[in-house]
């Protein structure tokens, strides 16, 4: 390690050099990054809602709509403007009527369906043309053509990185021991989340979430790796020069920086075993941003100390961070009176969160800020309540299957109404996938009969059905929308002459046939709307979505798919229980293992886990003590940081603890142990408090703000068991973890002497000196030490410097 560090400190002009050139590299290929909003792309492959997607991607034209309401107006004036709508370049129709749901309390609702879909620029265009005529009207507009949602998020995630480097640099101010310090963490954790927002693009596409929250959660989560490093460093430099100093510093917090950035990295590695693959996509980003972390810290920092180096001696000014001495002894003197107290409240703590009531769907999420759309739709439904609607694909052709699952679904009172090819009213109450006779659809259409016959000849020639002409044609019957389809392409074709007014009429229903055939029937499939009067979510939504589905299999056997919010929410929540397994036991399992290795203790492990697993239950206990819902993946994601992130804070008191009472009492050493390590735990805490709050805060949207929410409250109560309770459990605990220690057991001796003394072993003393190291060789000199030794012997006088009596050379040299 010091060879390593001693390279780094003296290239780093090399190492500027390189950075320089990554930093560039990245500012350019940052518009590479693509972001995905809609998360339910994430959803396993095997779910409904995502092979039902699949198939509407492919098969269905879904053209944009939107729900414009415009409040105090007349019905009449609402009737004109409805007309002016439809008049509009790229509006399909204006929906609206004299019924409650287009208006009610002097308000009107349009319900637009534009000529494309959501993101083509005929739909944005006219949107954009129904803003501009409405703008002098209280209007509400929801919907999302022509909204760009992530361009929204990421200026609010502006304003909350700004306000947090604000934070983050007030707190710095605090903490540090050099204000020339803080130039050199901010350029360390500047280049270090640049390159991961620029090296985003390797991954090929990101969440909206992951490009979001990437930024301050890297700043939140590896600010500590730049201040162990600085501290080291000032450390180092009070009997070093500064090139020396930065080389020892640097070689000894690698080792220190790897392990601490370990327990994040393992809770972030829970996250990619999620089924749901948000996980997956967070963790990837998040633990790119950590190695980002690590390697600008190693190389990078090193260098710009080096050039801060002179300035930083100028500006060291004093401690502001106060003696907590008082906390120290608050907490021995409750030993036995705190960690029964814990106990009972993590009990407690443990039913609440058990009842947290979770949600699947984004749609009723409460937020501190919202935005435009935001308070459109909640205007909206506050006025004509929400709707649920939901798309049942069914295989296509069988029209008569169609019509009678529609209608059986119509009779249940959960439904309000359907909307499918096999209920669409075509002409004189007939519906377009009535079956007619070549009699009937020539008095329809009033064509004549003998045209009619030959059309249906032909369509039957066209159907290979030739039975039906060789025995007539009278009682031959064809659905009405594949006869009028077939007669516009044999008029299309020249084979049929109709009059103008047929004509027309044939050319406006064929227009209207025509958008009903892309947005409700492929060659494999047919959707059928269904709009349901029940909440997105819940146990009677998911009840009936079963009930559904055991309508549909009475007709179809195979290849149904119920897609819409309802069933997405179904699929996470199924999800969810499996996901919340998986990473509750792999983040502790992760932990335990590496604390294993770094205490070298199975009972300290659990103490530590306890303590943390604890402050999540009473984070998730609040949504339950104050009924609101709680988004399923804030759970799920929060609970990986904390576990992962949060345990720092009880690792950094345990080490301090577990060498200071080697040297002193246990009442000094927790007491020092809490004034030691109280800078470093209210630095990291209050910066990833801070992000996670102003996250909640600042952010519009429902699964970001609640991330953030779950995060701030999750670290604040981490900060607060860490440095008011674990105290007294390491010291009530102590013979536990001295009893679970599985380290080989070396003998331990206090030795006062003099002369030679042969040690091969660990010495904690005074040998004309002060000395703490593993020592191997012959110590001349008084001793006055404890000992770990493997081996320990005092020698006579005869003995040389190298532990060998002069007779005894040739016996060894043999």
């Amino acid at each position: 390690m010091y060879k390593l560090a001693t390279f780094i400190v003296d290239k780093r002009n090399l190492i500027f050099l390189l950075w320089i050139f990554l930093l560039i590299f990245c500012v350019f290929v940052s518009g590479w990054v693509k972001v995905e909003n809609d998360i339910t792309s994430y959803l396993p492959e095997t779910t409904e809602t995502r092979r039902g997607l699949t198939i509407m991607d492919e098969e269905f034209t879904t053209y944009g709509s939107a729900s414009v309401m415009i409040s105090n107006i007349t019905y009449d004036e609402a009737e004109k403007i409805a007309e002016d709508i439809e008049a509009i370049d790229g509006v399909s129709e204006a929906a609206f009527d004299n019924t409650e749901d287009h208006y009610k309390n002097s308000a009107a609702m349009f319900s637009v369906t534009f000529d494309g879909e959501e993101d083509e620029q005929i739909s944005i265009d006219a949107m954009n043309e129904i803003k501009e005529m409405l703008s002098g009207l209280d209007v509400s507009i929801s919907s999302t053509v022509g909204s760009d949602s992530s361009a929204q998020l990421a200026a609010e995630m502006q304003t909350v990185t700004a306000i947090a480097a604000i934070i983050i640099l007030l707190v710095l101010l605090f903490t540090s021991k050099a204000y020339a310090e803080i130039p050199v963490l901010i350029c360390t954790f500047g280049a270090a989340a640049l390159a991961n927002m620029g090296t985003n693009f390797l991954l090929g596409t990101i969440s909206f979430i992951s490009n979001s929250v990437t930024i301050v959660l890297q700043l939140a989560l590896a600010i500590d790796y730049a201040i162990i490093l600085i501290h080291r460093y000032s450390e180092e430099h009070e009997h070093l020069d500064c090139r020396e100093a930065c080389i020892t510093a640097l070689s000894k917090a690698i080792p220190e920086i790897s392990s601490s950035s370990l327990t994040t990295i393992s809770g972030l590695i829970a996250l990619a075993f999620m089924q749901f693959k948000i996980g997956s996509d967070l963790a990837m980003v998040l633990i790119k941003a950590i190695l980002l972390s690590l390697l600008s810290v190693f190389t990078l920092m090193p260098g710009l100390i080096m050039v801060f180096s002179k300035l930083i001696d100028k500006t060291v000014h004093k401690n502001f961070v106060p003696k907590i001495s008082a906390v120290g002894k608050f907490a021995f003197a409750t030993k036995y009176v705190i960690p029964p107290v814990f106990v009972g409240l993590v009990c407690v703590a443990f039913v609440f969160s058990s009842k947290c009531p979770y949600c699947y769907g984004t749609t009723d999420l409460e937020t501190t800020r919202h935005s435009e759309q935001q308070l459109a739709e909640q205007k909206i439904k506050d006025n004509f309540g929400s709707s649920n609607l939901a798309a049942l694909i069914v295989p296509s052709g069988d029209y008569e299957s169609e019509g009678k699952l529609i209608r059986k679904l119509e009779s249940y009172s959960e439904v309000d109404s359907c909307l499918g090819l096999a209920n669409i009213e075509a002409m004189d109450g007939y519906v377009l996938t009535d079956a007619l006779t070549p009699r009937q659809f020539s008095e329809l259409v009033e064509l004549d009969y003998e045209v009619a016959k030959v059309l249906y000849a032909a369509y039957a020639v066209n159907d290979e059905n030739y039975g039906e002409v060789v025995n007539g044609l009278e009682s031959y019957s064809v659905p009405l929308i594949d006869m009028f389809l077939f007669t516009y392409d044999e008029v299309d074709k020249g084979y049929v002459t109709l009059d103008d007014e047929l004509m027309d009429t044939l050319e406006e229903l064929h227009t209207t046939l025509d958008k009903a055939m892309l947005q409700l029937r492929s060659d494999n499939y047919s959707r059928i709307l269904v709009y349901l009067n029940l909440p997105e979510e819940g146990e009677e939504t998911f009840d009936f979505l079963a009930t559904i589905h055991e309508e549909a299999a009475k007709y179809y056997s195979d290849d149904v798919y119920l897609v819409g919010n309802s069933t997405s929410d179904y699929d996470l929540s199924s999800s969810f229980v499996t996901d919340n397994l998986i990473i509750s036991i792999l983040s502790a399992l992760f932990v335990i293992i590496i604390l294993l290795f770094t205490f070298k203790s199975a009972g300290l492990p659990v103490l530590l886990i306890a303590v943390i697993q604890g402050s999540i239950w009473m984070n998730f206990s609040f949504p339950y003590l104050q009924n609101t819902s709680l988004f399923f993946l804030s759970y799920l994601i929060v609970n990986s940081i904390q576990m992962g992130a949060n345990i720092d804070y009880a690792i950094v008191i345990s080490s301090r603890y577990m060498e200071l009472k080697q040297e002193m009492s246990i009442k000094d050493a927790i007491t020092e142990t809490l004034n030691q390590a109280f800078p470093t735990i209210i630095t990291s805490g209050a910066i990833l408090a801070a992000a996670g709050i102003l996250i909640g805060q600042l952010s519009s949207d429902g699964t970001i703000s609640s991330i953030g929410v779950c995060l701030g409250r999750g670290t604040i109560m981490s900060i607060v068991l860490v440095m008011g309770v674990l105290p007294q459990i390491l010291i009530l605990g102590d013979t536990i973890i001295e009893k679970t220690s599985f380290t080989i057991k070396k003998r331990e001796r206090t030795q006062i002497s003099g002369g030679k003394i042969a040690v091969t072993g660990i010495v904690h003393g005074y040998v004309n000196g002060r000395i703490d190291a593993v020592v191997n060789g012959i110590i001349v000199g008084e001793v006055d030490a404890k000992i770990e030794s493997r081996n320990f012997e005092e020698l006579p006088e005869n003995i040389n410097d190298t532990g060998i009596g002069d007779n005894e050379k040739e016996e060894v040299r043999k």
